[in-house]
């Protein structure tokens, strides 16, 4: 009699298809810090546009043409109208609207290229998430192990001729060999049963034609609660009929005694140490035996349970699912990279363990505290779990919400988690984790709730996804270091010009230019740089940490501020001479002239605005290969052919600026540079670049 004790959610896959259904609005790290650094800009860009204002009324109000008592509206209207669009143009240029592009097409590039690596990645911000990664969870069949069952050993009686044993293997088993792929043949049907007739095929025996030989008289098939099946066959190999018997080693042996003797030419006391040694090293182990029976018709089971005795015990197989042979390196470069891993299986607390140690997860200084099993998990309540969550290594027998709960907590102590999952159970983990990783041969209802999917089912694969992710957070914060150094750089010359009472160096279509070669050309540069092993060297950042960090803020700040100083002195120097062409140009007079502030004119010639301009530009692009460099130890010149890409872009920046300044006319109030003074210019401006390669050699 069968009662209906729950039904919908309730039921135990019920609460598995309700977890799939969790809210997982948490934003992502990198969301967090842009977030941060976008009010940042605001504020900082609002307060410089203001003093832009109050400096330039400033200066109109107490020249002597523009007192209060003689003030004209008409001009003063005009000259507001200015202002005012200097501000906005500062506003627009301060902040960097290249970067969501950027950020967008770092994204798209590494999703992209991280096909290659057999992840497809389902959801674009998972590219980046993976690379703030601090735990793993991750299953062990098919992702540490080959999900793969092969006979590592077999333990048998010498004196059983092998045609019986190819022959109680063949026969007594429900499993297939898929010969599709001549080269690697597949099991169809349970995996243990299929290791064993790929042992038959690696010794160059064919299981088929046996089975196709062997009539079969009677069978029980296995079920987990009596550990064994059973088969009655004609035998072609002893021409009788005979008993094929195999299952846990333990429960077959019951059936191999005879007037209290063990039937074998080994005692079973030996079959049972070596047992134990099977076990202790995490095997599945099957023991065989069988029986010549007289009679064909002679009932070998009664209720579903066998009745024959005086088995002759053959020998047991010890068969293991193979750990992946890139795995333990795999997992120790992402031990190396500060990022936790741990282990979430339904096996035996000393099968995991063995895994464990086999990938170099579990050492000799690991404990009781590092392991726990499903039930014990279930029973402690959340404030002791998180207390000792953080030394957990292996989580054993672990049931479905398990995993889900495991995440959760994790998350709770501020940890940015990734799992792995490949079944319709796993589902509620995935949706709740940072980066749910779905396996390639996993249920759909997995992958829907994944962000990527590891096609090749290897732990190995999410080594990668990680690098790809630093090194894409790293491509970003390239663009960030290289953008605000214009930015401010851009800023505070067009501040000092308010306050000198200089028509602004950089006028409002020049500074559009700027942003749009420096925000635009600039992002699709940087975000297509390769990544690099490199990062795998760093410890996961800290979930709050400033996008922008310390030596990124000095270098912003350095440049910048060395670049404002370099530039306000050829404001300084332009307004105190004449300058028809920088071959004129004398150095001496730049630094006697940078404090000389009453200055002949008060305004800049078309060629000396252009001379102005163009040393603005080229001194940003020569920074921009320093920004390549940020943080390789490498030259900016380092891998420089294969990034294509960047080569083409900085190319089109070169050529954009010698098109618009010669032919930019009175719309960006620019004249034609005579060739001489380009190549000034650029040889010039590109002692940034050499002064950073001396620097980046030093540190080498």
């Amino acid at each position: 009699i069968f009662e209906v004790k729950k039904v919908g959610d309730a039921t135990e896959y019920g609460k598995v298809f309700e977890g799939v259904q969790i809210d997982n609005s948490v934003k992502t790290p990198l969301n967090e810090q842009l977030d941060h650094l976008a009010g940042m800009i605001t504020k900082i860009s609002y307060a410089i546009a203001a003093l832009v204002i109050v400096g330039r009324l400033i200066v109109y109000f107490t020249s002597a043409d523009h007192s209060l008592d003689t003030i004209d509206w008409v001009s003063f209207g005009g000259y507001l109208l200015n202002t005012v669009m200097i501000a906005i143009t500062v506003v627009v240029v301060a902040v960097p609207e290249g970067l969501p592009m950027s950020v967008t097409l770092s994204l798209a590039y590494s999703m992209r290229s991280m096909m290659a690596t057999n992840n497809l990645v389902r959801k674009m911000h998972a590219c980046e998430t993976m690379g703030a990664t601090t735990v793993i969870c991750t299953d062990k069949t098919g992702t540490l192990t080959q999900n793969q069952m092969t006979i590592y050993e077999t333990f048998f009686n010498a004196g059983i001729d092998e045609k019986l044993i190819a022959e109680s293997m063949a026969v007594n088993s429900t499993a297939y060999l898929d010969f599709t792929d001549k080269d690697k043949p597949s099991v169809l049907g349970n995996p243990t049963e299929g290791a064993l007739l790929l042992w038959l095929y690696g010794k160059g025996i064919n299981y088929l034609p046996i089975r196709e030989e062997s009539e079969v008289l009677q069978q029980l098939t296995f079920s987990t609660e009596r550990k064994y099946m059973a088969t009655l066959v004609q035998s072609p190999t002893l021409g009788k009929p005979v008993l094929y018997v195999k299952g846990a080693p333990e429960i077959v042996m019951t059936f191999c005694h005879e007037g209290g003797k063990f039937l074998s030419d080994i005692s079973q006391a030996d079959f049972e140490a070596k047992l134990l040694q099977y076990q202790n090293q995490a095997m599945r182990t099957i023991g065989f035996a069988y029986k010549v029976i007289d009679d064909p018709k002679a009932v070998i089971s009664e209720n579903g349970k066998l009745v024959v005795n005086g088995l002759h015990f053959i020998g047991i197989t010890a068969i293991s699912d193979p750990v992946r042979p890139d795995v333990p390196a795999s997992i120790e470069e992402c031990m190396h990279a500060g990022i936790q891993v741990k282990i979430v299986t339904g096996d035996t607390p000393g099968t995991a363990r063995e895994i464990a140690r086999q990938i170099h997860l579990w050492d000799d200084s690991c404990t009781d505290r590092n392991q726990i099993t499903g039930v014990e998990f279930a029973a402690m309540s959340d404030a002791e779990l998180l207390d000792r969550i953080g030394d957990l290594r292996v989580i054993s027998r672990a049931r479905p919400l398990d995993k889900a709960r495991l995440v959760n907590l994790l998350q709770q102590k501020g940890e940015v988690v990734a799992v792995t999952g490949d079944g319709t159970n796993d589902a509620p983990a995935l949706k709740a984790a940072q980066v749910g990783l779905s396996m390639g041969d996993g249920t759909s209802v997995a992958k829907e709730a994944s962000d990527i999917t590891i096609l090749d089912n290897s732990f190995s694969s999410i080594g990668k996804a990680v690098m790809w992710g630093r090194s894409l957070y790293l491509n970003i914060q390239r663009f960030i270091l290289f953008q605000m150094t214009i930015n401010v750089a851009a800023c505070i010359i067009v501040l000092i010009g308010a306050f000198l009472g200089v028509e602004s160096p950089l006028t409002v279509t020049q500074m559009l230019w700027v942003n749009l070669i420096m925000d635009t050309f600039a992002a699709l540069a940087l975000a297509s740089l390769p990544p690099s092993n490199r990062v795998m060297n760093d410890k996961p950042r800290a979930r709050g940490a400033n996008i922008i960090s310390s030596p990124m803020a000095k270098g912003i700040f350095g440049v910048g501020g060395f670049f404002v100083l370099l530039l306000f002195g050829f404001i300084q120097y332009f307004k105190n001479e004449n300058i028809e062409s920088l071959t004129q140009f004398s150095i001496t007079d730049y630094f006697s002239h940078f404090f000389h502030f009453g200055a002949p004119k008060d305004r800049l010639d078309p060629y000396e605005l252009s001379l102005f301009f163009s040393i603005f530009v080229f001194l940003q692009f020569w920074n921009m290969f320093n920004a390549k460099a940020y943080r390789t130890g490498k030259s900016a010149f380092n891998n420089l052919g294969k990034s294509q890409g960047f080569m083409l872009i900085a190319l089109a920046i070169i050529l954009g600026q010698v098109f618009i300044t010669t032919f930019g006319g009175q719309m960006f109030n620019v004249t034609p540079l005579k060739l001489v003074d380009w190549a000034i210019i650029i040889g010039a401006t590109s002692a940034v670049l050499w002064v950073g390669e001396i620097f980046r050699a030093v540190k080498r």
